[in-house]
Parts: C-alpha cells; structure tokens; sequence
C-alpha cells in the first residue's frame, strides 16, 4: 500500500522549512533554496494550493496557443498524485491545508477535480491579484505561533472565488479551440447510437469528456459555458429525442426501448421520460 503523505510528512519529503502544525502551512518558494527539485508520483493527503510564477515554458503543464502568461494557478486535493522535475528554483506561493479543514469549502468549486493539465493560466492583473492574496495569507501565517488559521483558509477560499472566475475568462480566450470541442460534442452525441457497439449502453459525460481528452468537470464547464446548458442536459435531450423517435415509428415495445437506450429497467425510462416531458411513453406513442 502506498504511503499517503500529510502536511509534515510532505515539508520533511521536500526540505521545505517552518513547519507549525499538521493543518496550514504556506511556503514562498524562493526562499526555499534546499527545497526538492525532482521527485517521483507521490500521495497527498491534503489540499495543495499553489501559484507558479516564471515558470518554465518548455514544459508542458496544459498551455495553449491561446495563453500569454507566466504564471499558472492549480489545486491538488486529498488523493491526488504529484511528481515535479525542476531544472531551476521556481517562485511563487502554496498553502497547504488540512482536509478536515477546507474540504467543504473546496468542494463547491468543479475545477477541484479538474486534471493536473488543465491548469489556470492567469494574465498579468490577475496574477497581481492573487499574489496578493498569497501575500497576505503568508503574511499573517508567519505573524506569530498563534497564527489564525480561520484568516488564512479565508484567503484559500477567496482565492477559489477568483480561480473559478479567471476560468470563466480563460473559457472566453481559448474561444477558436474550444469552439472545435463544442462541435466535435455535438458530432458525437448525434452518433451516439449509430454505433451497434455502444447500443444498449447509456451515454456518459466521461464518454465524451475521454474523446475530447479533458477530465469530466473541465469538459462539463466548457460545455456549459458555451452552450448554457451541461453535458448531462444535453445527454437527456439526446435520450428524449431518440425514444420520441423510436415510439412514433416502430413497434418496438416501451421495455423494448428501454433497453435498446441503455436503461437497466423499464421502469426506470418510463420514469425519466415523464419527468423530461410531462406525460408517459405510453401516452406518447397513444398520442
């Protein structure tokens, strides 16, 4: 079984000095000269935090031709992997914080469980504004022993606020690419069922998030944001829209259809279609 690392554990792993307690600490990178430069995929069991400044653009962290940066915004959560190689010292900022402490306020935030490729990459006045805010966390951090942790997870939080909003903004610049995905989504929900192999089998939003390469919550973001409505939305239309097809021109029974959607039960579609529509199969197709 693999090791999970908390908060100590991971500041000893890396020769990150100032350690307090288990629960918060913030790290300023450049002052970290001893720090661990390269290391192989590890477990954290905690929530990372971190901005990077200067970073090395040779390297591939999820950058676009869209993106004119220097500087990139992520967050790990508890049972995430991490591994980094770094050829120079980096500058920049993390907070590291206890899972008990901020999972529920990290939680309402869909970029949480956005891939490690899928990083935020800022423009310049954003990035003034989350220094900031990594500044003024730190600052009250190394204030004394008795630091208040509540002051420093509100600055996290606020933070938070800020990534979701520069990812709606980061949506709007890569608007030539992801144009293309919206498209290429479109294209393979109406196919869906065109494909004996995947009949009887419901259609998922991992299925097309896979196929765009994106993690699920990016892929539903992006989706939703260009279109107003998620990927589950469309999916259900999708569904609707083929029963509707298949009870105006075939005999096929309602358990017939069902199945051939991929609903395990009968009852199950009989449901969902009168919660999508109003009315029953039955009555459709009667109708």
């Amino acid at each position: 079984m693999k090791k999970k690392y908390n908060i100590k554990e991971f500041l000893e792993y890396t020769n990150i000095s100032g350690f307090k307690n288990n629960h918060i600490h913030l790290v300023e990178y450049h002052k970290q000269q001893d720090m661990r430069r390269k290391s192989a995929p590890i477990e954290l069991d905690f929530y990372l935090l971190a901005i990077k400044l200067n970073f090395d653009k040779d390297k591939n962290f999820g950058q676009t031709i869209f993106d004119q940066a220097d500087a990139f915004v992520y967050l790990d959560q508890p049972g995430d992997f991490l591994q980094w190689d770094i050829e120079h010292q980096i500058s920049g900022y993390h907070i590291l914080i206890d899972a008990g402490l901020f999972r529920k306020i990290a939680k309402e935030y869909s970029f949480t469980y956005y891939n490690n490729h899928e990083a935020l990459f800022i423009t310049k006045e954003e990035e003034k504004t989350i220094t900031d805010l990594f500044k003024k966390a730190l600052k009250e951090f190394d204030a004394s022993e008795h630091f208040s942790k509540d002051i420093v997870i509100s600055y996290a939080s606020l933070i938070l606020s800020y990534i979701q909003k520069f990812y709606s903004r980061q949506f709007d610049t890569r608007e030539e690419l992801y144009n293309t995905t919206v498209a290429d989504f479109y294209k393979n929900l109406e196919a869906y069922y065109d494909d004996a192999q995947r009949a009887l089998k419901m259609p998922s939003v991992s299925y097309f998030s896979d196929r765009a390469n994106l993690s699920s919550n990016y892929f539903g973001d992006l989706i939703k944001h260009y279109t107003g409505r998620s990927p589950q939305e469309h999916i259900h239309q999708l569904l609707i829209q083929v029963a509707k097809n298949k009870l105006r021109t075939t005999s096929l029974s309602i358990s017939e259809i069902a199945f051939s959607l991929g609903f395990e039960y009968p009852s199950y579609f009989a449901t969902f279609f009168k919660k999508e529509t109003g009315i029953s199969p039955s009555v459709f197709r009667n109708q």
